[in-house]
């Protein structure tokens, strides 16, 4: 009787011992169910993320991609207004090389005129000096005649 007692108090503790341990497994398997649901959770937050993070690297890649055409369009069009003042500073350099060249055909064409303007001015003071001189010695041979004829008469 005695080793049934000390085997039913055996029994009786290794059923509490039993309890006692399967409750920790209760709480063990509560602790993992919580945590694989904190997991499931956090993959799904990490999926969510994931596909984010690939949306945002398309908008990236396109953005990148705006700005590289916005880029190539920009130094497009200051390509060709650089050819365009190119062109335009050399049709003014051509302007201003025929207007010199007219400039000095017209200098010239003053200078020769001028010259011969001196020229016939020149000319008609010295036919007006000629011309006074004529006129000088005609009234005094008038006045020659005159006192000549008064003298005879």
């Amino acid at each position: 009787q005695e080793e049934k007692k000390q085997l039913t108090l055996k029994v009786e503790e290794l059923e509490r011992k039993l309890e006692t341990t399967s409750a920790q497994n209760i709480e063990f398997l509560q602790v993992i169910a919580k945590r694989e649901e904190s997991i499931h959770q956090c993959q799904l937050r990490l999926e969510e993320k994931t596909r984010e993070c690939s949306s945002l690297a398309r908008q990236l890649e396109m953005a990148i991609e705006d700005a590289k055409k916005q880029v190539e369009q920009t130094r497009e069009r200051a390509k060709s207004r650089e050819r365009a003042a190119q062109s335009k500073i050399l049709d003014l350099e051509t302007q201003l090389s025929r207007n010199k060249t007219e400039l000095n055909q017209l200098r010239r064409s003053k200078d020769d005129a001028e010259r011969r303007y001196e020229s016939h001015v020149q000319d008609l003071k010295d036919r007006l000096e000629q011309s006074e001189s004529t006129n000088r010695s005609m009234q005094n041979y008038v006045q020659f005649l005159k006192s000549s004829y008064a003298n005879v008469f």
